[in-house]
């Protein structure tokens, strides 16, 4: 299948590395201009000028952080205000980790800012041109933790599951103008979260962080961490054509670790 963006301008956030960026770079060289949104500066120009070059259009970038909101709304906003997006992909970073006993109620403001609040606040900007156009898509990335809660994601289980159920309505609302709305629960990928996540625990359990590590890979029928390519091939083909008929799902990609269906 010949998947093409040409013509569509795409907004991914948290795309500087991770999967934020395999699934910003899928969409560039799919045809797609694509607007990178996150804090390093220095990244993201590399980002944005090595992808000129490989793609031969023109991609830009927007500096902001997640967790100062009142900022981010105003950068966001000023951008959207002249820039048109067709294709939303709501990402961030994820909140600090912690079980319920260990977070606080400031904690969980601030995770709703983060996950929640930027999500809704981006996409209420950018579905006036969809509606205008009949056509768009909304992709919220979210986790396999809203399905099965992990123990140390207190936070993200609890403000992820606000975002699916919001995606869900927004998906009624918004079929009859030809934009879909899909949440994407991701599982476990080869990614510098993760390092960060197996180091905690090695060193809170006093293990080698391999050990964590081969212990992950058990969790997961395949026997492996995905690769942050293919979450990028999924949400690709979520933002074509091909996808039209797909509209408020919670799709997992995670090798097969739900149990529950």
């Amino acid at each position: 299948m010949n998947i093409s963006l040409k013509y569509k301008r795409a907004l991914v956030g948290g795309s500087s590395s991770g999967l934020g960026y395999a699934v910003a770079k899928q969409l560039a060289v799919s045809g797609a201009r694509v607007t990178f949104v996150a804090r390093d500066k220095f990244k993201l120009s590399k980002i944005v000028k090595d992808l000129n070059f490989e793609t031969g259009l023109k991609h830009d970038y927007i500096v902001v952080d997640y967790n100062n909101f009142n900022s981010y709304q105003i950068k966001i906003k000023k951008y959207l205000s002249t820039n048109n997006i067709d294709i939303l992909v709501n990402n961030t970073q994820g909140p600090k980790s912690g079980d319920v006993s260990s977070v606080s109620i400031d904690d969980y403001q601030k995770s709703f800012d983060l996950l929640f609040k930027s999500v809704v606040y981006t996409t209420m900007l950018v579905l006036e041109n969809m509606k205008k156009n009949k056509w768009g898509r909304v992709i919220n990335m979210t986790s396999v933790s809203i399905k099965e809660p992990l123990s140390y994601l207190a936070l993200s289980n609890s403000i992820r599951s606000a975002v699916c159920s919001w995606g869900k309505s927004l998906s009624n609302d918004l079929a009859v103008y030809g934009i879909t709305v899909n949440n994407i629960l991701t599982g476990l990928f080869e990614t510098q979260r993760i390092k960060e996540l197996n180091s905690l625990k090695a060193n809170k359990l006093n293990i080698k962080i391999d050990d964590v590590l081969d212990e992950m890979k058990s969790l997961v029928p395949l026997k492996r961490l995905g690769k942050p390519s293919e979450l990028g091939h999924l949400i690709t083909f979520l933002a074509s054509d091909n996808a039209a008929y797909i509209n408020g799902t919670n799709i997992p990609i995670d090798g097969g670790i739900l149990r529950s269906s």
